[in-house]
């Protein structure tokens, strides 16, 4: 196995985690060097053959030219809206991303922590414990509860495993109308329909749980028209992207009592607004974009990105190319 250059590209801002993990992972197998965007990228990139970019995002059209002699742009994330993929693509390197299976755990958690929170009023418990008020609020059992997993790929499964466990009804949606034997006997949907089947399935689901990549097919998925179909007692979770769902109208909604809550770690502007005022509802449940910002994540994608720097290092094709 030869010995490549490799360079990392970190967030301006982001957990030390990652790049230990990464570090770690790559060992002293080949040379890796940490950018820093206060030196010129020139010097930085020349001879670099694997280009790693934390989440994707710190790429630029400048730092893709540099990349003269890469063979390999790694993206340490899955989603590849914040990424400019199209010129990526004519800069003759493979592109790869570490995709959702890397990061399901995190995400299922997630949106599993908002069911359970919001099905037991946890800040309205809260409230009334500050108060010395006993024996409410009234909550909800999750026991025969709908479910309805937008997006059944890794994450979808994941939280259904979960699901599953509480006693709920798991309904699903997704491109792909086939399960592996595997898969199909230990989540068990109730049903797997097709984006046709959408609007109907909104109309009877208590909770409805968005783990899709955000597209132009994508984007307000759940827009203003679909949001009327939901129950008013229905929850909306979203642990995918902010853009899959229009807001403002998620949000009017959410003020005038016609949906029940929500469970959101991800917003269309990040860092999102702390005071807008349906943030100060009580069932309304956020955190700073999270989900997949955990020890699992970070070890499972270095561990994908360091063998795709040792496929590259052995004249083999990288894993979980993005790019054709």
């Amino acid at each position: 196995m030869r010995r490549l250059k490799v360079l990392f590209l970190p967030m301006p801002v982001f957990t030390p985690q990652w790049q230990n993990d990464l570090v770690a992972a790559i060992g002293d197998r080949h040379d890796l060097a940490i950018y820093d965007e206060r030196l010129p990228p020139a010097e930085q990139f020349a001879g670099v053959e694997v280009v790693i970019d934390m989440g994707g995002s710190v790429g630029t059209r400048p730092l893709y030219d540099a990349a003269r002699s890469a063979r390999l742009w790694q993206i340490l994330g899955t989603g590849l809206d914040h990424v400019d993929i199209d010129y990526l693509k004519t800069k003759g390197y493979a592109v790869a991303n570490t995709p959702g299976q890397f990061s399901s755990v995190g995400l299922a958690e997630c949106a599993m922590m908002f069911i359970l929170m919001l099905s037991r009023r946890v800040f309205e418990a809260g409230a009334n414990f500050g108060n010395s008020l006993m024996y409410e609020p009234f909550a909800d059992e999750l026991e025969e509860k709908i479910l309805l997993i937008v997006g059944f790929g890794a994450s979808g499964q994941a939280l259904a495993r979960r699901a599953r466990s509480f006693g709920m009804r798991v309904r699903a949606i997704d491109v792909r109308l086939e399960l592996t034997a595997e898969i199909e006997d230990e989540v068990r949907p109730e049903s797997l329909g097709g984006p046709d089947t959408l609007d109907v399935e909104l109309a009877s689901a208590d909770f409805i749980s968005l783990h899709l990549h955000l597209n132009d097919q994508t984007r307000h998925l759940i827009d203003a028209r679909r949001i009327a179909l939901m129950k008013s007692t229905a929850c909306v979770i979203n642990v995918a992207r902010g853009g899959l769902v229009e807001e403002a109208a998620m949000y009017q909604a959410l003020l005038k009592g016609c949906l029940g809550g929500a469970g959101l770690d991800v917003f269309s502007q990040e860092p999102a607004d702390p005071d807008l005022p349906v943030y100060q509802l009580p069932n309304v449940i956020t955190t700073p974009h999270i989900a997949g910002v955990t020890d699992g994540t970070s070890r499972r994608r270095a561990a994908a990105a360091a063998e795709n720097v040792d496929r590259i290092a052995n004249g083999l094709e990288p894993l979980f190319r993005v790019d054709q």
